[in-house]
């Protein structure tokens, strides 16, 4: 990671403290530039226009938002989206900082390990063997491209919740009841 090329042989700590100084920096940045655009927005006509609905969104995701922030740690491409949303509604700030000091630990970890291990042996593996480096770059992306269209194709061969779907056939003298719920099962 080009944006991380001066920790490069630095000890794990040193690694781990960094990021961590990283994401409590960047996220709550991220979370005040929301909550300025926020702001901008419950001023204006579409903010009166929701008024009681966005009064509503903003309480439950003050009470329920701090761990979907802490879970946007672990997903790429996330974080900055729920950071700016969390202060767009204006989250408490001290729930908030909580949610990202928790996640942060966790991203930093999981960052440094990926930093110290994957991204060093690949360049390293790239410095011996250019080429090798670029099939291990394509079969990876080869591997993810088809466990995406096997996930797309079991999901359009299930049918739609409630489609094709049998109820129990009718209960008689001498049926047993309990065998139409094990059909449902």
């Amino acid at each position: 990671m080009p944006q991380f090329a001066f920790l490069e042989g630095q000890p794990f700590w040193v690694i781990y403290c960094t990021l961590l100084v990283v994401i409590l920096l960047r996220a709550p940045a991220t979370y005040w530039i929301g909550r300025g655009l926020g702001a901008g927005v419950a001023r204006s006509r579409l903010g009166r226009r929701l008024g009681p609905k966005l009064d509503a969104a903003k309480r439950r995701i003050d009470r329920y938002g701090a761990p979907v922030v802490t879970l946007s740690f672990f997903t790429v491409g996330m974080q900055t989206a729920i950071n700016l949303s969390a202060g767009a509604v204006r989250m408490r700030f001290p729930r908030y900082f909580a949610a990202v000091f928790v996640g942060g630990l966790a991203w930093a970890g999981l960052w440094g390990v990926v930093i110290a291990g994957l991204v060093g042996t690949w360049m390293e593996l790239f410095l011996k063997s250019p080429w090798t480096a670029v099939g291990v770059v394509l079969a990876a992306a080869v591997a993810v491209a088809a466990l995406v269209a096997r996930a797309r194709l079991v999901r359009r061969g299930r049918p739609e919740p409630g489609a094709g779907e049998a109820g129990p056939g009718p209960v008689g003298e001498g049926a047993d009841p309990g065998a139409a719920d094990a059909r449902r099962v």
